[in-house]
């Protein structure tokens, strides 16, 4: 597996928003309960750029396989260093191994942005999720306890850390 990387570009957003919508069904991934808009997304899609909190499209050969993206920790100058890294693959895609490669990716990438410190926040329930964090040397940081409700259910959260680079 040799997959590619680029920088995410408007045209982009629709294919980003139906990768994204595919994951809400299964209450697994998101805190949506139900699909997104592309324009909904339009605001998150301008908060990200190259050079500070990138969005990228992987893909294998001519096959898009999912986006990664890195988002802002908390808002204030002081977490700079820290962003928030999400990994959604396409359904076919799914369970090929493609999760560790896109998120190895997203670690090898980090410390030339000036980023130290990377996020994962993931519900507690989503195993398969947070074993692919944890394989990669992310650690669990907090355990949220029932802080979702998801169709009446109550859902933890945990934050998964990894110190890329010292600040």
């Amino acid at each position: 597996m040799h997959l590619q990387y680029r920088d995410a570009v408007l045209e982009d957003l629709p294919e980003i928003v139906a990768i994204y919508n595919s994951t809400v069904a299964g209450r697994m991934v998101t805190a949506d309960t139900t699909p997104v808009t592309v324009e909904s997304r339009l605001p998150w899609f301008h908060a990200h750029g190259p050079e500070r909190r990138p969005l990228w499209m992987a893909y294998d050969g001519e096959t898009l396989v999912g986006w990664i993206s890195f988002s802002s920790f908390y808002g204030r100058p002081a977490y700079d260093g820290t962003v928030e890294v999400s990994i959604y693959l396409a359904e076919n895609a799914r369970g090929k191994g493609y999760g560790k490669a896109v998120l190895q990716y997203a670690i090898d990438a980090a410390p030339r942005l000036s980023i130290h410190t990377l996020l994962g926040v993931i519900f507690a329930h989503n195993v398969p999720s947070i074993k692919l964090f944890m394989d990669k040397g992310f650690v669990e940081w907090a355990h949220l306890p029932d802080i979702a409700i998801l169709d009446g259910t109550p859902r933890s959260v945990k934050i998964l850390g990894l110190k890329v680079s010292n600040p």
